[in-house]
C-alpha cells in the first residue's frame, strides 16, 4: 500500500492542533519573554516538548485566553 500523499495528511491536520513557538506566543499576548515563561512553569500555559523544543498548542493558548476570559467576567 502507498502512503498517503503530503496534501492528504495535511488536509487531515486538525488546525487546532497547530503548534507555536514560545516568540509567536509572546507576540499573540504582547506580554514580555519572563511573563510566558512564568505561565509556563505555572502550568497556566501548557506545552509539549519536542527534544529541546518547546512548543504551545493553539488550543492550549485558547484555552488558557477563555480562562482567563471567564475568571474576569466573575
Amino acid at each position: 500500500m502507498a502512503p498517503p500523499s503530503l496534501a492528504v495528511l495535511h488536509a487531515e491536520v486538525d488546525p487546532a492542533l497547530d503548534l507555536l513557538t514560545v516568540p509567536q506566543v509572546l507576540a499573540r499576548l504582547q506580554l514580555g519573554r519572563s511573563a510566558v515563561y512564568g505561565l509556563l512553569h505555572s502550568g497556566q500555559l501548557t506545552p509539549i516538548t519536542l527534544g529541546r523544543a518547546r512548543r504551545i498548542p493553539t488550543h492550549a493558548l485558547t484555552d488558557f485566553i477563555r480562562v482567563r476570559l471567564d475568571q474576569e467576567a466573575a
